[in-house]
């Protein structure tokens, strides 16, 4: 099967309003094929692809799935008990999944560049992407989030690069094609379908294996038992770390007052430096710079272009954005919800002027939140008043005997200051009670918690 810009077909999605379908969805419509598809709800996304001519359903039923349709492709939510899918199979109409799709897709670019890791890949994705737009390559973008500057998720440039993220839940990222790739990070995570991280190390090799000998891997030097991710990889790779172990590496680093760093990049193969200001937030992001960096070095573009496009970009929405203030209270909304991010968005939080640190944590998914349990509670105790909400369950059900009451518990027994209310309304009245002028309020997590936090500056 393929898809072939210059024979454009009718493409029906089911779950076309999540933030890579719905991106997927305008890219076709860009080159003229023809767009349908199903979601839940209406949403910002849904809207804008009707104003651009898909045809949109709301709720999933059969006679959606006429048979003028060419391929059909589905999220891995979709179950095969839902009736757009069996209509589907009956009437033998060829489907795919959207990262099948999504490999489809880039088959038609010269140089797809797949970002990948368990954390940053939005945050690098939007750095690669601001670059890439600053030295004029009219790239193609995919990316998991809304790119400020664009104001977008996604961009529909020429055939020459395509820059998206690979997620390795369900080893999405195996069926891509990449030519650039880059790896941020491999830690534990998504262990509902993983079974540890060596199974996690293995699919990420796998991934780094997709690389054809003429390709480019750009890879964190930290990643422990990093042999076990590049073992017998075609193509040559450049590494990034803390010190001058690694080919790209910081020195002089500096915070300003809302935490954004500036500092030296070492390129240790040439014996240059170069000197960076980040527009977003934090020491993480100093690494997923040079990730960046690495890769437009590769590529040949201008450091001083490269140095504007960093400076310029503010990243995606939820990752450290400034939403506004209550009653003095600067409030910011973070996506993080893996331990790791957690501690990395906190820590950020320290660099930035405030009385009192406040985290409003909404934990993603029951077997997460039993996964790293006592993690959780370790990276939020940072925080100096944590207010955690009931689980978002996501595609989960509460049985797996962990909810937000037993992180509650962990975090009463570290001595962090914790409070656990039932609702969003609940927590936005004990804020209003408690938070005072000139502290700092983090709403953090993957689901729908960034509600408070835009209640709470519009009020």
């Amino acid at each position: 099967m393929e898809i072939n810009f210059s024979n454009p077909q009718h493409i029906y999605f089911i779950g076309i309003g999540g933030i890579s379908m719905s991106g997927l969805a305008d890219l076709l419509l860009s080159e003229g094929f023809r767009v349908s598809g199903s979601d839940a709800k209406e949403s910002s996304l849904t809207k804008d692809l009707a104003a651009k001519g898909a045809t949109i359903y709301y709720g999933q039923e059969v006679s959606h799935i006429t048979d003028d349709v060419d391929l059909v492709v589905y999220t891995a939510a979709i179950r095969e008990d839902n009736a757009e899918f069996i209509c589907m199979k009956e009437k033998n109409i060829p489907s795919v999944t959207r990262a099948e799709f999504l490999g489809l897709v880039m088959k038609n670019y010269k140089t797809p560049i797949a970002v990948s890791g368990t954390h940053g890949k939005t945050t690098t994705t939007s750095m690669i992407s601001e670059i890439m737009l600053a030295a004029d390559t009219d790239p193609t973008l995919n990316i998991g989030g809304v790119l400020q500057s664009i104001g977008s998720n996604t961009r529909n440039g020429s055939d020459d690069f395509f820059v998206f993220e690979a997620c390795e839940y369900t080893n999405s990222f195996l069926s891509f094609f990449p030519k650039i790739s880059v790896i941020l990070n491999v830690e534990e995570d998504h262990l509902d379908f993983f079974k540890d991280i060596d199974d996690i190390r293995n699919s990420f090799n796998r991934f780094a294996k997709l690389l054809p000998e003429d390709g480019f891997l750009v890879v964190n030097g930290e990643i422990e038992a990093l042999e076990k991710v590049i073992d017998d990889i075609a193509c040559p790779y450049v590494t990034y770390g803390p010190d001058d172990r690694f080919d790209y590496y910081p020195s002089d680093i500096s915070f300003d007052a809302f935490g954004c760093p500036s500092y030296t990049c070492h390129f240790k193969n040439k014996g240059i430096t170069h000197k960076f200001k980040l527009g977003v937030t934090g020491m993480h992001n100093v690494y997923n710079s040079l990730a960046a960096v690495a890769v437009a070095d590769y590529l040949g573009l201008d450091m001083d272009t490269v140095e504007k496009a960093l400076l310029n970009c503010s990243g995606s929405k939820r990752r450290f954005e400034k939403k506004g203030s209550f009653n003095g209270v600067t409030v910011v909304d973070d996506y993080a919800h893996h331990p790791t991010e957690i501690e990395a968005t906190l820590k950020t939080a320290k660099n930035v002027e405030y009385n009192t640190l406040w985290c409003v944590f909404q934990p993603h998914t029951y077997t997460r939140t039993k996964a790293f349990l006592q993690d959780f509670a370790k990276a939020l105790s940072i925080a100096d008043r944590v207010v955690l909400a009931e689980v978002y369950p996501a595609r989960e059900k509460d049985i797996y005997g962990c909810n937000s009451q037993n992180l509650y518990e962990e975090l009463i027994s570290l001595g962090a200051k914790c409070d656990y209310l039932h609702s969003f309304e609940d927590i936005k009245v004990f804020l209003h009670k408690n938070c005072i002028n000139g502290d700092l309020l983090i709403t953090m997590g993957a689901g729908d918690i960034v509600k408070i936090a835009d209640e709470l500056v519009s009020e």
